[in-house]
C-alpha cells in the first residue's frame, strides 16, 4: 500500500534524522490502544525487516483499571506481528476519579502512567520507550507551553531520562494526525476507545481546536509553527529537509 510505504519513509527520516535506534537496542512501543500507538507499532514491526538495524521490539499498556477497557485486539495484533506483548494492571483511574476526585486529573494521571510504563519497559529489558505523538502534538503543546506558561518549548525527539536510564524516542514526528486516522483505517488497525472520563475534554483538544479554527483563515498554520520549531533548535530540533510536510 502507498500510504503506508510513505508512512514507513517518515518513520524511517525520523529515526535515522535523530538516531531513535542503533543495533541492539530493546525497544518498547508504548501501546495506550489508540490509533497512534497502533500505528507506530504496526510501523516499527515492518521497519525491523527493511531497515537494516537491529532491534529487539515489544510493546507495552498501563491499564489504568477503567471499566470496559478490552486490550484483547491488541494483545491480538502485537501476536500476529510476533511482537511480545506486557499489561500492567494498575488502579490509577480509581486513585484518581474516586478517591482522590481530582478537577483537574490529567497531569497527576500522566505522572503516575508514566512511572508504571517506563518501571515495566526498564523490568522487561528495554533500553528505548516509542511513543505515539506525532507531527500535530508537537505543534499543539508548543503552543499549549506558550499560551500557558510563556515557554518557547515542546517536546523532544529524544529524550534521555537519567534517573530510568531509559531514552524516550518519538518515531511519529514527521507523521500528519489526518494520515495516521487515515492509515488506521485503511489498514483495519484495531483502536480501543478510552473510558477515562476526562478524555476529549483536555486542555490539548482545546488547543487542537483552536488551530484548526485558525488553520481555515491562515492556512498551513501548523507548517510554518513546525518549521520554526525545527530553524529554532529548541528542546533538540533541528531543520531537517527531509523531515519537513506540507
Amino acid at each position: 500500500m502507498e500510504e503506508f510505504q510513505h508512512l514507513l519513509g517518515a518513520v524511517r527520516r525520523a529515526v535515522t534524522d535523530y538516531n531513535m535506534i542503533e543495533n541492539g537496542d530493546s525497544v518498547a512501543v508504548g501501546m495506550s490502544g489508540g490509533k497512534d500507538s497502533t500505528l507506530l507499532l504496526a510501523a516499527l514491526a515492518e521497519l525491523r525487516r527493511f531497515a537494516g538495524i537491529d532491534f529487539n521490539l515489544f510493546a507495552v499498556t498501563v491499564d489504568m483499571g477503567f471499566e470496559d477497557m478490552d486490550f484483547s485486539p491488541i494483545s491480538e495484533l502485537c501476536r500476529s506481528l510476533g511482537v511480545p506483548y506486557y499489561t500492567v494492571k494498575t488502579e490509577i483511574g480509581k486513585l484518581i476519579f474516586e478517591v482522590r476526585q481530582e478537577k483537574n486529573p490529567c497531569s497527576l494521571c500522566a505522572k503516575l502512567r508514566r512511572g508504571a510504563l517506563h518501571g515495566e519497559v526498564k523490568a522487561r529489558g528495554g533500553n528505548k520507550l516509542a511513543l505515539g505523538h506525532h507531527y500535530d502534538d508537537v505543534v499543539d503543546t508548543f503552543m499549549l507551553n506558550l499560551v500557558h506558561e510563556g515557554r518557547l518549548s515542546t517536546f523532544e525527539p529524544v529524550t534521555y531520562l537519567s534517573r530510568r536510564d531509559l531514552y524516550m524516542i518519538r518515531p511519529l514526528i514527521y507523521v500528519r494526525e489526518y494520515e495516521s486516522r487515515s492509515l488506521v483505517e485503511s489498514l483495519g488497525l484495531p483502536v480501543v476507545k478510552s473510558a477515562c472520563p476526562a478524555d476529549k475534554k483536555t486542555e490539548r483538544e482545546s488547543m487542537k481546536r483552536l488551530l484548526d479554527s485558525i488553520d481555515s483563515d491562515y492556512r498551513g498554520i501548523r507548517t510554518r509553527i513546525f518549521g520554526a520549531i525545527e530553524r529554532s533548535g529548541i528542546d533538540g530540533w533541528h531543520e531537517s529537509e527531509r523531515g519537513r510536510k506540507s
